[in-house]
């Protein structure tokens, strides 16, 4: 009986784009009564690995919180697998606004205490009394009336994305910060105005409106199936956005776009830019915001002091990190004093140009690299196990010894000097247009990526 992986990530991602099938991102929750969320946990993967489904999942005796990505061929009997279960009967998927077929590249589904982080001790508060569901319709109505508080309950490396207008954005790293922080503030406010709350898909605010109505507030509302589902009837029913900016997103797209506007800068250079970027370094994997000139020059770094790492030896790289917590518990997310630009949200969008607020041009830290680059083909395979990458040369020749840079929306930017080249299964010291050429590349490509020579 298989219960967990068998599969890299990067094995799964080739069977992904040689199935060449549309993959849905979704996202689904639901508060329930599990007795044994152990049995329940390994009814769902026997399930779900069976139909291609992958995402993350954390179940709990209070119910279950999902992050998905599933084959659209196999939707109606993904619905039948949650059908089986009398409380996600009818339940909203809320379908993601873009799709990316490499969203989840794993299917992991964890037991939890809580299936959300908030800290709070449900047995002292009726956690079924939860605030008034609006559609995006009323919710754009709500907003408009003077006596409203609306406040985001995301992090304020969600928030500095995209945030509907007005709202009150705690500087949080976690939601079980948020509570009593807005508590505090709005004590006066119980009464007289209409407490209107909002988050990714809903499952904060189903627990946050409990909370708050136990606390006193007499007029609490949520926005039914958070942002995401808000994006969705926005396009069915042709409201106008009250949403500005870019929903973050917790899968490998790192966020999906609402509106065009870009109310955050990069955390580098202080362009306009609302792209999130996890540190290269193994060590760091700070979330930060960070421009396609910043990802090319400091290849996808937070600091110099990462860039030097990543061109370390392993084993070197290995040695600093020993005994270290990795990823998010190094740093705080989206801060460390090494980003020079990180106050975006607060700006408008006007300061938001080549020049600061105060008039004075951003500091440069991409000190090293200004690249120029030429286009010269596209990714046709990655070979995982002998980690080597096949591409279609239709522009210009390449030769060994260039310097390449291969760039996608998930790869980002990676830069090589090519050591030498493989066309039609014969070392070559050039390969031409129209050539299939191939070659080692320490990091997974994909179909989406393009080939480029830099030429400084």
């Amino acid at each position: 009986m298989q219960l967990y992986n068998t599969l890299s990530a990067e094995e799964r991602a080739i069977m992904i784009d040689d199935a060449g099938k549309q993959r849905l991102t979704l996202s689904f929750y639901a508060y329930a009564k599990i007795q044994d969320p152990k049995k329940f946990r390994d009814d769902l993967f026997l399930a779900w690995n069976a139909l291609d489904a992958l995402g993350r999942i954390y179940v709990a005796t209070e119910g279950i919180n999902a992050q998905m990505s599933i084959p659209e061929e196999n939707l109606e009997a993904f619905r039948e697998t949650l059908e089986a279960y009398d409380f996600m009967k009818g339940i909203r998927l809320n379908e993601a606004v873009e799709h990316d077929d490499h969203s989840f590249l794993k299917l992991t589904i964890k037991v939890r205490d809580k299936i959300v982080a908030d800290g709070l001790n449900d047995e002292t508060f009726d956690v079924t009394n939860i605030g008034i569901h609006l559609k995006a319709k009323e919710f754009n109505e709500i907003l408009d009336d003077p006596n409203t508080i609306v406040v985001d309950f995301r992090n304020h490396y969600e928030s500095e994305v995209g945030h509907f207008k007005n709202a009150i954005t705690p500087d949080v790293e976690t939601f079980r910060e948020s509570l009593p922080i807005i508590n505090e503030q709005l004590q006066n406010h119980k009464e007289d105005k209409n407490l209107v709350m909002y988050c990714t898909g809903g499952i904060r605010c189903e627990k946050a409106s409990a909370y708050f109505k136990h606390q006193g507030f007499k007029n609490v509302y949520q926005l039914e199936g958070g942002i995401i589902n808000y994006a969705k009837q926005l396009k069915e029913e042709g409201l106008e956005s009250k949403f500005i900016g870019k929903n973050f997103v917790f899968d490998n797209r790192l966020g999906e776009r609402i509106t065009e506007d870009i109310i955050s800068q990069c955390h580098q250079c202080g362009k306009p830019c609302d792209n999130h970027t996890n540190c290269e370094n193994d060590g760091c994997h700070l979330l930060f915001i960070q421009c396609d000139e910043c990802k090319a020059a400091m290849e996808n770094c937070c600091s110099t002091e990462c860039l030097d790492i990543i061109h370390m030896p392993l084993v070197d790289q290995v040695r600093l990190r020993t005994g270290k917590q990795v990823g998010n518990k190094v740093f705080r997310k989206g801060k460390s004093e090494n980003l020079k630009f990180k106050h975006s949200g607060d700006l408008p969008n006007s300061a938001l140009a080549a020049e600061t607020q105060s008039g004075t041009k951003p500091a440069d830290i991409r000190q090293k690299i200004k690249v120029k680059k030429v286009l010269l083909g596209k990714a046709e395979h990655y070979y995982v196990k002998a980690q080597v990458g096949q591409f279609t040369i239709e522009n210009q020749e390449l030769n060994a010894g260039d310097k390449i840079l291969i760039s996608g929306p998930t790869t980002g930017e990676q830069q090589l000097i090519l050591e030498k080249l493989i066309v039609d299964g014969a070392e070559t010291a050039t390969a031409k247009i129209g050539d299939k050429v191939t070659f080692e590349i320490p990091f997974r490509i994909r179909l989406s990526d393009k080939l480029y020579k830099i030429v400084n």
